[in-house]
């Protein structure tokens, strides 16, 4: 999305942030609901198949958590610096417009 098209939503930078951190809560969905599919599967064709999916959650997961790092989106070491986006993010989310 382009930035004319980010103001007009009333949305602004917050676009890439917002998209990383719901992809990045889908990710770890996934690897909840594949670990618990795994204990669920009866047959040791299908828990290896599960297993591999759960492999390749894992790395998504980790590949958007260290572009979320990268970008200044997420701070998992420094809580100050995490409230302040997160204060950031919830007083953006505020801000919108009503549709």
């Amino acid at each position: 999305m382009n930035d004319m098209m980010q103001n007009m939503a009333g949305m602004g930078a917050m676009t890439d942030q917002v998209v990383a951190t719901d992809f990045l809560i889908a990710a770890k969905t996934g690897v909840k609901n594949l670990a618990l599919a795994i204990t669920e599967s009866s047959t040791p064709e299908v828990r290896d198949t599960l297993k591999q999916y759960l492999n390749d959650a894992v790395d998504t997961h980790e590949q958007i958590f260290n572009y979320m790092v990268k970008k200044g989106y997420y701070h998992p070491n420094n809580m100050s610096e995490q409230l302040t986006v997160d204060l950031n993010a919830a007083k953006t989310a505020m801000d919108l417009p009503e549709s």
